[in-house]
């Protein structure tokens, strides 16, 4: 009866043991899957944040260039612009006026602030822009007014950052409207996209990618 008990003790202790050393096993396999997805997910969310950055500046730049002159149906509807050559981008980083005179560049810096969530200030130097050619004056103020809803008057739309002192200065100005009736806010804007987002976009992936050169093969070298 006493050797009974003891075998039995003996089973019994190694099935817990066994129990504990699966189980232990189990706890331990558990956290490694936790801690890996841990590791990976900073690698994952920056690839995903690159190449969601990548597919808006894409998808931009596609239906930039498809959305003027579409009244012809014929030709231009899927026109897109074409890629600029490395030393043509290179260009873009001397002056932002030569990024800003290039339809490719424009559209590309447009996609960039949008990615950072302030294309409200290329919108209005658009804007403005378009204005300043307006000939007709009925035309003017009109356009003056929607640039005024869109872009000045408080909790607009597309608010822009400019003082108090210059906005009431455009309420006034746009009551009868000339061709300089935003120049100072224009000029503010355009001081702001050049100090602050043009350096940012000069360092962007996208910027950098379009300003590489492609290594020229041995085979091609040897022709």
């Amino acid at each position: 009866r006493g050797i009974g008990i003891g075998i039995g003790a003996r089973v019994g202790m190694q099935s817990a043991l066994f129990l504990a050393v699966r189980h232990g096993g189990r706890m331990e396999r558990g956290s490694r899957r936790r801690s890996e997805p841990e590791e990976a997910d900073k690698g994952r969310m920056k690839r995903t944040i690159i190449k969601e950055g990548k597919t808006r500046l894409s998808y931009f730049l596609q239906n930039s260039s498809n959305s003027n002159k579409r009244k012809s149906k014929k030709a231009g509807k899927h026109r897109n612009y074409f890629r600029p050559s490395p030393e043509e981008a290179q260009l873009w980083s001397e002056a932002f006026d030569e990024l800003l005179a290039n339809k490719y560049g424009l559209a590309a810096f447009r996609a960039f602030l949008k990615s950072e969530f302030c294309e409200e200030n290329i919108e209005f130097w658009l804007a403005c822009e378009d204005f300043k050619k307006t000939k007709s004056p009925q035309k003017l103020t009109s356009k003056a007014k929607k640039i005024y809803n869109d872009f000045i008057e408080k909790e607009a739309p597309k608010e822009i950052n400019i003082d108090f002192q210059t906005k009431n200065m455009i309420a006034q100005n746009i009551q009868e409207a000339t061709h300089t009736c935003f120049s100072a806010a224009q000029k503010r804007v355009y001081s702001l996209m050049e100090n602050n987002s043009y350096p940012r976009f000069l360092e962007s992936e996208f910027y950098q990618e379009l300003c590489k050169k492609t290594p020229v093969s041995r085979a091609a070298q040897g022709t």
